[in-house]
């Protein structure tokens, strides 16, 4: 008997020694930034290079949605605009026959000045001959007057489609699909030759060089945190241990909530928590969804 309660206090002894105990003071899983690329152009998906896991930069093109419409629709405006253009008079060409009359009347002015000089003319012919210059002058100055309006006019005219053009540059620049986040390609949710919508999700993608995890802690707690503070956090390993590093908190929640059900928490008979971000380094190890403990009193 003797033999056998000792078997079992040894055995008691080694299941509470094999169990691990809470040194952390919040836990809560791994997150991250996601973004999520949607279509921006209504078409056909021609080209698409992505993959899930893909890693992106920033300002990278990565396929286009078809531009056939729009291409025939920007070369009808382009015509548009070069028959209205072709309606612009040529303004030298119309004022060329009143400068041949201002030529002719000048030379008939000088004329008339020499003949008064010797008194082969009158002064009154030298009026009518500048009169006549001056009236020229206003002929052409009010045909110029009047072929700048009509240019001018169907200068306006062309606004509008210019402005249509510039419409439609803007959706061909759209139908490109350029990935304006650097990161990982989380989510795939399109493939060639379907049709894209505007608005429509293409694929999600977030940053993994950080990660945050998104923890809980009880009221007691907080006031023993700050933002900006440097924390220890915790992840399991394969073997039993843990993976330390360091995290700095960047969020705190300013309202409290009920705890949820997959969060443990120091403190295990509040009800309600504050939620805390702490954003960390990924060395690759780290993935959305994972686990990870905290501890405020940093030890690293």
């Amino acid at each position: 008997m003797k033999k056998i309660a000792f078997a079992i206090t040894t055995a008691l002894f080694l299941m509470s020694c094999g169990q691990k105990e809470q040194v952390y003071d919040a836990s809560g899983t791994f997150e991250a930034v996601e973004t999520i690329v949607s279509a921006e152009a209504t078409g056909t998906i021609k080209t698409l290079n992505l993959a899930e896991g893909q890693v992106l930069k920033a300002g990278e093109t990565i396929g286009y949605i078809d531009t056939t419409q729009l291409y025939l629709k920007k070369k009808q405006l382009r015509a548009q605009i070069n028959v209205v253009l072709g309606k612009k008079p040529d303004v030298p060409a119309q004022i060329a026959a009143y400068q041949e009359q201002l030529k002719q009347a000048n030379r008939e002015q000088q004329r008339i000045t020499n003949l008064l000089k010797a008194d082969a003319a009158t002064p009154k012919q030298l009026d009518d001959a500048n009169a006549q210059i001056a009236i020229i002058k206003k002929q052409i100055a009010a045909q110029r007057s009047s072929l700048n309006i009509t240019s001018t006019s169907l200068n306006q005219e062309t606004l509008p489609l210019n402005v249509q053009i510039d419409q439609l540059n803007d959706q061909l620049l759209k139908s490109k699909i350029i990935n304006e986040t650097a990161g990982t390609v989380l989510v795939k949710y399109v493939e060639v030759n379907e049709m894209a919508s505007i608005g429509k999700p293409l694929y999600k993608i977030s940053d993994l060089s950080s990660i945050i995890l998104r923890a809980y802690i009880t009221g007691n707690q907080l006031p023993a945190i700050k933002l900006g503070q440097k924390v220890e956090v915790l992840v399991d390993l394969a073997d039993g241990k843990y993976k330390t590093y360091e995290g700095i908190i960047e969020w705190i929640s300013d309202k409290a909530e009920f705890t949820p059900k997959t969060i443990q928490t120091k403190d295990e008979r509040a009800n309600l928590v504050y939620a805390i971000k702490v954003k960390l380094k990924n060395d690759g190890y780290l993935k959305i969804g994972m686990y990870g403990e905290i501890i405020l009193s940093k030890k690293i």
